[in-house]
């Protein structure tokens, strides 16, 4: 079993055009550990959020549970272990799937293409049929690597090609342009932390990637948006979420953007307002 970094929880997804994810809090049961969470461990207990200004929210630990819980069902089968091969040490990171008006993107951070190899992870409920494609698929080298936010673009027509000719598809979720935070979301987090929850295929002792979700803080440091302590192996490249209240007192559930690697006091994260101007006007292009 895998654990925790406070608990996990609940939401609804919501249709495009920026708006989120509404959160709802139905009656569920717990499951609690230390650090991190693993889905396999239970559904959470009941609890409401607690809104009290406009913003980023820092939620109570039940209603943390709530929504990372509900964010597995949500886009669990978005997230890929990514591991760059050809390097010493390997990468290990992760990579999730976008969805824009557009098309179909798998976003990761810059520096883990750096390998002149890499690989994504499989798990059964990726593919259709289920388990048709083994463990693991070469990545693709077509990767749109745009450094000046430390982000790594990929079209994924050749992914669906390649299942394709090989007898099976891709069956996943994608965090969609409704749910990416707009430069109005990103500007209204402040100095103050909220809930963080990064989704991400950690790294095991044995060397497995299970889904997991890391429960953490989220803050602006001057320019920049960051959580506030290092993340284990394996999340770099992960999708970072929140959560904010509207002027109405409305709560919403946004992709806030992606880990990026470790500096000194945390993570930076690439903005999903950066990341959705850097993406190609069509898929394919450079």
């Amino acid at each position: 079993m895998v654990r925790s970094s406070r608990q996990k929880g609940t939401a609804a997804p919501a249709g495009s055009g920026g708006t989120g994810a509404r959160l709802v809090t139905p009656r569920i049961s717990v499951a609690r550990a230390a650090d991190r969470w693993h889905p396999d461990s239970g559904p959470p207990p009941t609890a409401a959020p607690l809104v009290r200004t406009l913003g980023l929210v820092l939620l109570d630990p039940d209603a943390e549970n709530e929504v990372a819980y509900e964010l597995c069902q949500l886009v669990g089968r978005a997230i890929l272990p990514f591991r760059g091969i050809g390097q010493v040490p390997a990468t290990a990171g992760t990579a999730f799937f976008f969805r824009d008006p557009v098309g179909e993107y798998l976003l990761t951070a810059d520096a883990l293409t750096d390998a002149p190899l890499g690989e994504l992870g499989l798990r059964a409920s990726l593919t259709e049929p289920a388990g048709a494609a083994g463990d693991v698929v070469p990545a693709p080298e077509s990767w749109l690597h745009r450094t000046e936010i430390g982000v790594a673009i990929l079209p994924t027509a050749g992914l669906h090609e390649d299942a394709r000719r090989a007898g099976w598809r891709w069956r996943t979720q994608q965090v969609t342009d409704g749910v990416a935070a707009g430069s109005d979301v990103v500007t209204r987090i402040g100095a103050a932390p909220g809930s963080a929850f990064v989704l991400a295929n950690g790294v095991r002792e044995d060397g497995s990637r299970p889904l997991e979700v890391a429960i953490e803080r989220v803050v602006r440091a001057g320019d920049a948006v960051r959580i506030t302590t290092e993340l284990p192996p394996g999340y770099v490249g992960a999708p970072v979420f929140g959560v904010q209240a509207d002027a109405a007192g409305e709560v919403a559930l946004h992709c806030l953007g992606l880990v990026l690697p470790a500096t000194v006091g945390g993570h930076p994260v690439a903005t999903f307002d950066r990341v959705r101007a850097a993406i190609p006007a069509a898929p394919g292009a450079a």
